[in-house]
């Protein structure tokens, strides 16, 4: 097997299902805009050989090689939406699973009755 074949495929289906539409997605965002392979590639500061690999998915290509064309192409913004907070339900609803029934004031924090009443 060779080893660009061997890296490819420790990548779990989904990932590479993703990856690959991401690279489709990439490519017809490119093609929209009329903008030439070696254009993008000179702009993004990547060999065409490079791009290509952006543009079919291939998982060996670097997160920051993705993110370099998205912000060429004017997508940059959409990478902060990636694992947002808001939208991890998963993420939320275990969070929301360990909520504390009760929150009490360390002793320290406590008022006394003094503070309470406003007397010294």
């Amino acid at each position: 097997m060779k080893p660009s074949t061997a890296a490819a495929s420790r990548v779990p289906l989904p990932v590479t299902r993703a990856l690959r539409k991401l690279g489709r997605d990439i490519r017809d965002a490119r093609r929209r805009r009329r903008i030439p392979v070696a254009i993008l590639a000179q702009r993004a500061s990547i060999s065409r050989m490079t791009l290509n690999g952006v543009e079919k998915g291939d998982p060996r290509v670097s997160a920051g090689t993705y993110a370099t064309v998205l912000f060429v192409l004017g997508m940059a913004h959409r990478l902060a939406e990636v694992a947002d907070v808001r939208q991890d339900t998963v993420g939320l609803d275990l969070e929301e699973e360990h909520l504390p029934e009760r929150i009490r004031l360390s002793r320290r924090h406590t008022v006394s009755s003094q503070e309470r009443t406003g007397e010294k």
